[in-house]
């Protein structure tokens, strides 16, 4: 007897109806090209990976945000909410006889325990692109521009999004300088990387409540609201250790400018990414108009392998999630239309015709075409409205001259043409050119 209950999907989750699982092939797809392009390697881990794991990486208040709970095991395990934790766990047993450097990625699906909102659900999928082994500048360069091929592959330019790029030595840098103590770099960091949400203002009083000092507090919501290099290169002159952390952007920005993909660069002092394992240099890429969340975040992390037992090794990667990405190609009109239904539609006029036809439908399936046919038998009339509800460009019609001659007749659903064809023929002569008219049994 049928429930009289009822189910919806859990908040923040989604259903992937066809044409939404359109767009998220369409993404992965370019993701994957881009990937291969760079000579990344594909791999993957379990959704489910111990619960400390995470407490490494991230510390206790991390547990609030996940999916956990103890197995029948009796062990604290998570639904992973990143992939670069388990990335570095999988080499941490690997990575001694591996040739560096190592050029992964990765689109899992992530998990998170947090309030849904515009560009940020309870699960996502999202491209992990990694090189472990280098320590070169080349190697953050190489990553950022695998971040910006991914969006660039599916139609986005340079009016529409843009890679914000800083470096967290340069901020330390910079923390020094103004004499902020290293017990407050923490708090600053934070305040520095809520600044483009908050402003100046909320930004200098955030600062000053942390007791690093009035004149420290100004200068950081100076920097702030004007944190270019030319700025920055003129404030701090005098300080040695500020102009030697902006070498390296120097460098990525040049590598990046000769692979002609420096228009999409911005220096930015606020990006400094709030995950605190980040060591170096740090991006995020944002929509132009900055109407959603970031696009993909990054940077340099050279110590997170040593923290689950593995070799210090460096390493710099990103992880770009899906959700804000598909909203904006639909916000751009780039998302691609559902995939049609099928290729042919096979029409049999009388229930004599139906082994032929399905012998057709194989033939044609063989060959990789989409093919459809009613499975019960109908009139050639609801046969063919079935065949352009379900977007097919051509029907084959077997009627029973057509099954005397061992023929069939093809007919273009578009223009109404049609023409006789050889079953021996086909699946070829549905992409002959010419059409002829023809009487055949569906005529």
């Amino acid at each position: 007897m049928p429930s009289d209950q009822t189910f919806a999907k859990l908040p923040g989750f989604r259903d992937f109806v066809p044409a939404d699982l359109a767009l998220r092939n369409h993404i992965f797809a370019a993701w994957r090209d881009v990937c291969r392009r760079f000579g990344f390697q594909e791999y993957d881990g379990p959704p489910l990976e111990p619960l400390g794991l995470y407490v490494e990486k991230s510390g206790p208040e991390i547990v609030e945000q996940l999916y956990c709970f103890a197995d029948k095991g009796g062990r604290d395990v998570a639904l992973r909410p990143e992939m670069t934790p388990t990335l570095a766990r999988m080499l941490a047993g690997r990575s001694r006889g591996m040739a560096k450097p190592i050029r992964w990625f990765s689109i899992p699906q992530l998990f998170r325990y947090e309030r849904s909102q515009k560009g940020r659900l309870r699960e996502h999928f999202q491209l992990n692109a990694d090189i472990v082994g280098e320590p070169a500048v080349s190697a953050d360069a190489e990553v950022a521009a695998v971040a910006i091929d991914a969006v660039r592959a599916l139609g986005l330019g340079r009016q529409d999004f843009v890679a914000r790029v800083n470096d967290r030595r340069l901020v330390t840098a910079v923390l020094d300088a103004l004499g902020v103590a290293a017990t407050q770099r923490g708090g600053c960091l934070a305040a520095i990387d809520k600044a483009g949400r908050a402003g100046p203002e909320k930004t200098g009083a955030a600062l000053t409540a942390l007791g690093i000092g009035a004149s420290a507090a100004a200068a950081l919501a100076e920097l702030v609201e004007d944190g270019s290099r030319e700025h920055i290169r003129s404030r701090f002159a005098g300080d040695d250790r500020v102009q030697a952390a902006m070498l390296p952007l120097e460098e990525h920005r040049g590598i990046l400018e000769a692979m002609g993909l420096g228009d999409y660069l911005q220096f930015d002092f606020t990006v400094v990414r709030g995950l605190a394992y980040y060591t170096g240099i740090v991006f995020e890429l944002f929509d132009r108009a900055g109407e959603m969340r970031a696009i993909c975040g990054g940077g340099r992390y050279d110590r997170l392998l040593e923290l689950v037992g593995g070799e210090p090794l460096p390493a710099v990667g990103f992880g770009m999630g899906d959700v804000v990405l598909a909203e904006l190609l639909r916000d751009r009109g780039l998302a691609p239309d559902a995939p049609p239904g099928c290729d042919d539609f096979v029409i049999w006029v009388e229930p004599a015709q139906r082994p032929l036809g399905i012998s057709v439908a194989r033939r044609l399936r063989g060959a990789g075409r989409t093919v459809l046919y009613d499975l019960r038998h109908r009139g050639v009339g609801k046969q063919l409205r079935s065949a352009a509800r379900a977007g097919a460009a051509r029907a084959v019609i077997i009627g029973p001259e057509e099954a005397a001659g061992g023929a069939v007749t093809l007919r273009d659903l578009a223009s109404g043409r049609q023409r006789t064809a050889p079953i021996d023929a086909i699946p070829g002569a549905l992409d002959a050119d010419s059409t002829t008219s023809g009487t055949g049994g569906g005529g």
